[in-house]
């Protein structure tokens, strides 16, 4: 098996919007392309960590309306769940008013899956004669199921290589960042043309938050007013705040993931190439930092979840950023590999995720400070020690240690925020 190919297979793909929302949408989606007939009834039940994703997200093509349910009722008129995460694009005017119109109307339920573990989207579509469930679970695009009228329609193969799809997940948990590591000095050409296509992308949609309101516009005021110098932490910081802002925004333009993660993608992707570009790395070693980013970010969220109580931008896709900016120029030295993510962990552990929304391009310019501080800070061959907090012995150790404290430490933390965007929500809605 080749870890590398799997993880870019399975977690670094095209997303068009919010990858919670839209994944909503490609349920209804596959559900509704087994009905055979109009959608009259919608159900979406989703876990928590997905409900609080979607509260507060701009969705592309709605016209500006928030949420996972309006993604799963235009999903559902479409219909077409071939482009996958980027399935949006296709949606008409037509299509939203569709959309809009069975978003607004009671059949049209939203539940949470009280107490669900890890990442699952349910959805039932239903029209005059007929009902499909589609189900979604360990990953965005990963369907486990589909019944029509309480009969399976994967066929044998189909479910075998649905279970099997994220079989990876196992060697990559055993696996130490070293070894990761190596595995990122081996990319083939295919491997690197598609990590330079994520470049590309997500500099695109930086370019499109550029002149966006929102956490890159004022650093940008907080610099001219000469509270913040023109460096390489501002303008890692500003690029990457400029590709969030426009993609919670709703902009329509698809990032590159990591993780499953749009703004993980960001963070894992433009944060190690703005340093390596600035400090004249070559840029096949800057291709090989990204792929090993994006191993490291799958290999963290193997321990803190799919999607977790803390800020996956910051935890995960932050010590990616870190222990690529060590590889570009130190390859795979386990000793600043250790330094490099013993300071991130020690810096940002505990960080909560409060669901997507635009507040976080603030998040994420804290995980870029962090990291390109933590990875020069290792370079230089210092690190926060095991006898500080929860850093461990390894590398290894500190993401299990971080590991504990989400699993096991933070248990409450998801139901209070959900009972927050609730509250909020029926207050909204004057409820």
């Amino acid at each position: 098996m080749n870890l590398l190919k799997e993880v870019l297979a399975h977690e670094v793909y095209p997303a068009l919007g919010c990858t919670e929302p839209i994944s909503c949408a490609y349920a209804a989606a596959t559900a509704a392309s087994y009905l055979g007939e109009p959608v009259e009834e919608l159900l979406l039940r989703v876990d928590p960590g997905t409900y609080k994703n979607g509260a507060a997200v701009t969705v592309p093509h709605s016209g500006g309306v928030t949420g996972n349910l309006i993604a799963a009722a235009m999903g559902a008129v479409l219909a077409r769940p071939d482009a996958k995460l980027e399935l949006l694009g296709q949606i008409t005017p037509e299509m939203l008013d569709q959309a809009k119109e069975l978003y607004g109307d009671e059949r049209c339920q939203y539940e949470c899956l009280e107490g669900s573990g890890g990442f699952r989207v349910e959805v039932t579509v239903a029209g005059p004669g007929h009902r499909v469930c589609c189900v979604l679970q360990g990953g965005h695009t990963n369907v486990v199921s589909v019944e029509k009228d309480g009969c399976s329609m994967l066929d044998s193969r189909s479910r075998a290589a649905e279970a099997n799809a994220l079989a990876y997940r196992s060697p990559l948990k055993e696996a130490t960042l070293v070894e990761l590591l190596s595995l990122a000095a081996r990319a083939d050409a295919d491997d690197r043309e598609y990590l330079r296509r994520g470049i590309d992308m997500n500099l695109a949609m930086a370019e499109r938050g550029e002149k966006m309101p929102g956490t890159a516009c004022q650093l940008r005021r907080i610099h001219a007013r000469g509270f913040l110098g023109d460096d390489l932490f501002y303008r890692a910081k500003l690029l990457v705040a400029s590709a969030v802002d426009a993609r919670m925004a709703g902009v329509s333009q698809p990032v590159m993931t990591s993780g499953g993660s749009g703004n993980q993608g960001i963070v894992a992707i433009l944060t190690p190439y703005v340093v390596g570009r600035e400090m004249g790395i070559d840029e096949d070693r800057i291709l090989e930092s990204i792929a090993a980013a994006h191993l490291v970010n799958a290999y963290c969220k193997c321990y803190v979840g799919e999607l977790s109580v803390i800020c996956g931008c910051a935890m995960a896709a932050g010590i990616a950023a870190a222990v690529a900016i060590v590889y570009q120029q130190d390859g795979d030295n386990d000793e600043r590999i250790t330094l490099a993510v013993s300071n991130v962990v020690g810096d940002l552990g505990g960080l909560i995720c409060d669901g997507a929304k635009p507040g976080c391009a603030m998040k994420t310019i804290t995980a870029v400070d962090t990291a390109i501080r933590s990875g020069l800070m290792a370079l230089e061959g210092f690190g926060l020690s095991s006898a500080d907090g929860v850093v461990g012995t390894t590398a290894e150790d500190s993401i299990r240690n971080l590991s504990r404290v989400t699993l096991e430490g933070m248990l409450s933390v998801d139901p209070t925020v959900l009972r927050i965007l609730r509250e909020k929500d029926a207050r909204n809605r004057g409820l």
